[in-house]
């Protein structure tokens, strides 16, 4: 019998290894861009067509590398950050294990320039399936220029799972943020399709954070409070949201050492600081870094770095909560107790006769035996068939249907009333039934965008005056990909910089709503959504656009518009709630009513 058991061939096994290192052009970004802070880079760009799966290219002006040094990076484990095991915990560079370059050229095509400061030539490498094409003198800049072309070429089942070209961008704007938050001294470009889309110059940190999530409008660091706490164990540093500008899609980023991660244990501490002080459905951004002993944590336990375990997490948790209660503090943000003060309490005098103390009595049955039985035994239960007669399965599912959702019928006779201008009173056989106007002519209209973005039927107004809406790079990428949504619904806007669309029709319904605060909500309420699905965001916009277009809570309605309205949600709503779960209307039974007389 022939032996089953062989060696893979190097080509292959590094296939199968690239796979936990380079999932995406996001993780082949985030590589080489480590690589090019551990050069000591003071001026990184970043080029990417068709979502990085054409080209991903970073240009940098390290320190460059010898022709040896070109040809031994692209090899398996060949490293110059670490020589042994226990270099683990001495660790200050973003690399060590040297498997980024080698996944890299086994799944797709590379192209590298470099050359140092003391040579006069530099060194041009191609390799393409960690088989190297050709290897050459050639004239180039001081520093490093990577091109990765044609991701995945040769692993179509992985190139198939790339999302489209706007999801991909986003992931790797979302990575180049995370990198460039944490290097301020850094001057970051990052071009798109040709087209300059981030260029970040050398500032403070809190100026980079600002650079990144802020608008023109208005200064996103103007809610951050500073956070300050220098110990033994830790440094940590950075900012925090103030409560009453928390929302929904907060900016949350922890940084250790120079390196982006993800802790729940010390997010959950970040939450306890603001107990009390945050909606139930709202958590505040933060910006976070902490400095601390190389060998304290361990950053060799995920391929892609982010999880990091620490020594003595608990008291970071403590140190961390205390800090984040302090900055909120010292700020009058949440209530603080000044023991400085001194408190006098005034004891009640003190007698000179001597207190009586009574015994308690205890009034006792001397009659009562537990073990004798005086009531009668209760007798089973006959004829219980009577209460509860037996309903098939359908037709109880039919009568729940109609207890539910089926509404009370409205004729030109019944009679409407509006009250406090929010809701509308209906009487009818079934009891009284109350609406809320707003959340009803909210499901009017989701009902009929979801329409118009299967038919591509939207009504347009053009604006006398078109609109500015200026946008994070992140909120491009999103609104890109909403592009064929909005106009089918009636939305016509055109780029006008890298970061800004002016808008010059809006759709009919929108009516006197502020059309860039429309788009910025439904922006918003498709990121939070978290997911690619077309039909997703399809809800998600429908739902953000029918908020902003329907009737404004305090309008006064007269009768016509009252029954029209109910009219109109007859025909197209049956539910009791739209889609976020809000309540559209409720009906209180005669039974309800008779209970409150």
């Amino acid at each position: 019998m022939s032996d089953i058991i062989h060696l893979l061939a190097d080509n292959v096994a590094n296939q199968i290894a690239a796979g936990e290192v380079i999932q995406r052009p996001a993780s082949c970004l985030k590589e080489l861009v480590e690589n090019s802070l551990d050069a000591g880079a003071t001026h990184i760009r970043v080029i990417v067509r068709d979502g990085g799966r054409t080209l991903l290219q970073v240009i940098d002006n390290g320190k460059g590398m010898s022709p040896a040094d070109a040809r031994m990076a692209f090899e398996r484990h060949a490293t110059s950050k670490i020589s042994q095991a226990s270099d683990l915990f001495q660790l200050r560079t973003m690399g060590f294990r040297g498997e980024a370059l080698a996944s890299i050229c086994a799944v797709a095509h590379v192209e590298v320039h470099t050359r140092r400061p003391e040579d006069e030539i530099g060194t041009r490498l191609e390799i393409a399936g960690s088989e190297v094409i050709a290897q050459e003198f050639a004239q180039c800049p001081v520093g490093t220029n990577i091109r990765v072309k044609n991701l995945f070429y040769n692993v179509p089942a992985r190139r198939r799972f790339l999302k489209t070209d706007q999801t991909e961008m986003r992931n790797i704007t979302t990575e180049y943020h995370r990198i460039a938050l944490v290097y301020p001294h850094v001057q970051f470009t990052l071009v798109n399709n040709d087209e300059v889309v981030s260029e970040l110059p050398v500032c403070s940190t809190k100026q980079r954070i600002e650079a990144i999530f802020g608008h023109s409008s208005k200064a996103f660091t103007g809610n951050l409070v500073d956070v300050m706490a220098n110990t033994e164990l830790v440094n940590i540093y950075g900012f925090v949201g103030k409560p009453e500008m928390t929302a929904k899609n907060s900016q949350q980023f922890f940084f250790v050492n120079g390196r982006y991660m993800r802790h729940p244990y010390f997010h959950k501490a970040i939450l306890t600081a603001y107990s009390g002080l945050l909606a139930a459905d709202h958590t505040p951004s933060y910006f976070i870094y902490f400095d601390i002993q190389p060998d304290a944590i361990d950053v060799n336990i995920h391929p892609t770095k982010t999880e990091i375990k620490f020594a003595d997490e608990q008291a970071i948790f403590q140190i961390l909560l205390a800090t984040v209660r302090e900055a909120l503090g010292k700020f009058n943000i949440a209530p603080s107790l000044d023991f400085s003060l001194e408190t006098h309490i005034e004891m009640p005098a003190l007698s000179d006769q001597p207190a009586t103390i009574s015994m308690p009595r205890l009034q006792v049955n001397p009659n009562y035996n537990p073990f004798k039985q005086t009531a009668q035994p209760k007798t089973a239960a006959t004829n219980w068939e009577r209460l509860y007669p037996s309903v098939p399965a359908e037709q109880l599912g039919m009568q729940i249907e109609q207890a539910l959702f089926t509404l009370p019928e409205i004729n030109e006779q019944t009679p409407l009333m509006q009250w406090l201008n929010k809701y509308i009173i209906v009487p009818s056989d079934k009891g009284l039934m109350l609406l809320h106007q707003h959340r009803v002519h909210v499901a009017i209209l989701y009902q009929e965008l979801i329409e118009q973005f299967k038919q591509h039927k939207g009504m347009s107004q053009s604006l006398l005056f078109p609109e500015v809406l200026e946008l994070t790079h992140d909120d491009m990428c999103t609104i890109q990909s909403l592009q064929d949504d909005l106009q089918a619904i009636g939305f016509a806007m055109d780029q006008l910089s890298p970061n800004a669309y002016t808008i010059t029709a809006i759709p009919v319904q929108l009516g006197q709503a502020n059309p860039c605060d429309t788009l910025l909500q439904v922006i918003h309420q498709v990121q939070d959504t978290g997911s690619n699905a077309t039909q997703q965001w399809r809800e998600a916009m429908a739902l953000a656009l029918a908020d902003r277009m329907a009737i404004p809570l305090g309008k006064q309605l007269s009768d016509v518009e009252m029954r029209d309205l109910l009219v109109r949600f007859y025909e197209h709503h049956s539910s009791q709630y739209l889609n976020n779960g809000q309540t559209i209307y409720t009906i209180f039974t005669p039974d309800e009513i008779q209970k409150r007389f």
